[in-house]
């Protein structure tokens, strides 16, 4: 539904808010002393502000590059570094969190932890996914995951290498997208939920409950200009992909590529498909970011009924050695991702 006005359509006692349903869920969680419950709320406050300018963003001076080269050694937009402020802000403000590793930073940013909090989260984020697009006024967005360092180990006192856990020890991930309408969509182990922005209140309110991505669908993201930098299996799938079938519905599949990971990600764990940013000769260890993008979406993507892996292996059991480590990811529906292992492996030609 579109953010234009929920409440135009349904009264607004039907729907849930985000701050509702996480103190509603806050009994099943491991940690519930209500700091966990604040951090989402900081999270959501961030994109909320982040969603304000991004609706503004032809009338304000956000368009364009600061002249910046991030750790990454790619240009920083104008949009990429006022998102970044403003998350870093609302989790130093919040006081919630102890240490935050950033795309747009080369070292992990430690955090004071205040008095009135336990500081023992950590949280890891691309706060803007996809930002060469926003000149063009396509789909963006934002990624983030969460750890807990030990209840013994004093917030002040941690450090990268708290933060560098396998993606099966977080206890929330989620993104936010910035389309349409403006969703926040998350889960701590439990399912997963989503919660569309009405403006006219200025709240996250639950629309997609339970959320779960078919077995299989037609499909298929990919950047298709790399065609001949992949592997022959990942090559003979692809045209597989492409032949007609008339017993199988879902061939010749659907190329559907935005280029903002969040977006293409969200329309497949919704309608059914596979997103696969491979190794290439140009990037042997992919592009993606493991701690910030992959582990957070195999989270999700688990928890939805899907597969998140290298190619090889389960992506949340890889066990990080930096804060920017690079994977290869294929990531969808659990169908898709088998078939594509069989073609990779050599089992299928």
């Amino acid at each position: 539904m579109s953010d234009s006005s929920i409440a135009e359509h349904a009264d607004l006692g039907d729907f849930k808010t985000l701050e509702q349903f996480i103190l509603e869920k806050q009994d099943q969680f491991d940690h519930s002393s209500g700091s966990f419950s604040r951090l989402l709320r900081d999270i959501s406050v961030a994109a909320k502000i982040v969603n304000r300018d991004m609706r503004r963003a032809g009338l304000l001076d956000i368009f364009g590059q600061t002249g910046v080269t991030n750790v990454q050694g790619e240009v920083q937009k104008k949009m990429d570094a006022l998102a970044n402020k403003e998350f870093v802000l609302a989790l130093r403000r919040g006081g919630e969190c102890c240490l935050i590793g950033s795309e747009e930073h080369a070292e992990a940013i430690p955090i004071d932890a205040s008095s009135e909090s336990d500081g023992h989260y950590i949280v890891l984020m691309d706060p803007l996914d996809g930002s060469s697009n926003i000149d063009v006024n396509v789909s963006v967005g934002t990624i983030f995951s969460i750890y807990r360092i030990p209840d013994e180990l004093p917030p002040k006192e941690a450090t990268l290498d708290d933060a560098l856990q396998p993606g099966t020890d977080q206890v929330a991930a989620g993104y936010v997208v910035y389309g349409s309408s403006t969703m926040l969509v998350y889960t701590t182990g439990d399912g997963v939920n989503g919660f569309t922005l009405d403006p006219s209140i200025g709240e996250f309110l639950l629309s997609h409950r339970n959320v779960k991505t078919p077995d299989r669908g037609r499909i298929c993201s990919i950047n298709s200009g790399n065609y001949h930098a992949f592997d022959q299996g990942l090559r003979n799938y692809l045209n597989w992909l492409q032949e007609y079938d008339e017993d199988d519905p879902n061939r010749p599949a659907k190329t559907r590529y935005i280029g903002s990971f969040v977006s293409d990600f969200h329309r497949n764990m919704m309608m059914g498909g596979i997103y696969m940013y491979p190794a290439t000769q140009g990037n042997p260890e992919g592009k993606l970011r493991l701690m910030y993008e992959a582990n957070p979406m195999a989270f999700l993507i688990e928890q939805a009924g899907g597969m998140a892996t290298n190619g090889e292996k389960r992506i949340m059991e890889i066990e990080p050695t930096s804060l920017h480590q690079r994977t290869p990811l294929f990531i969808g529906s659990p169908d898709m991702v088998k078939r594509a292992h069989a073609f990779l492996r050599g089992e299928r030609s």
